[in-house]
């Protein structure tokens, strides 16, 4: 396995814009991304290297961003934080209102495997389709592919719920 200072300067980027998607803030996303490195070099000996480690690091931002949010009360006990919101222009708008976007968490967080994860990965991790696909093993048409039915399951849910 690489040391760490590589694994560092090789991912560093790729965490940060993840943080930066979820967190909508450059500022908590650079704090957050020194938390997920230091996270990760106290449980490196723990990575069994049967996933990408591109999505362990993901997973361990992802971690410390919920830490973070519940930390703040940025949800409420009886709501999931483990969802993540969509793209598009109206999907956007209802973002605005934090009572739909937590609603919005909650249709993502519903989604089945491995939709929920690509859409993530494309989102907040700022994927490219073919980067996704070899995650994955698969072709850069499979990950395109599911990305936007994924997409078309959460327009789907947002119309019957929301609109």
């Amino acid at each position: 396995m690489e040391n760490f200072e590589s694994l560092y300067r090789s991912y560093y980027e790729d965490v940060f814009r993840f943080l930066r998607g979820l967190s909508g803030d450059e500022h908590l996303a650079e704090e957050l991304t020194q938390e997920t490195f230091f996270r990760a070099l106290r449980s490196l000996d723990t990575f069994e290297g049967k996933s990408d480690i591109r999505v362990w690091l993901c997973a361990i931002a992802k971690n410390r961003y919920y830490t973070w949010c519940q930390k703040q009360n940025r949800f409420s006990e009886t709501e999931d934080p483990d969802a993540l919101p969509s793209e598009g222009t109206h999907f956007t708008e209802l973002l605005a209102d934090k009572e739909q976007a937590l609603k919005i968490h909650g249709f993502l967080h519903d989604l089945q495997e491995p939709y929920k994860e690509i859409f993530m990965l494309r989102i907040f991790g700022e994927l490219s389709f073919r980067e996704i696909g070899r995650i994955f093993g698969k072709t850069e048409h499979w990950a395109c592919v599911t990305f936007h039915r994924a997409k078309a399951m959460l327009q789907k849910k947002v119309k019957e719920e929301l609109l």
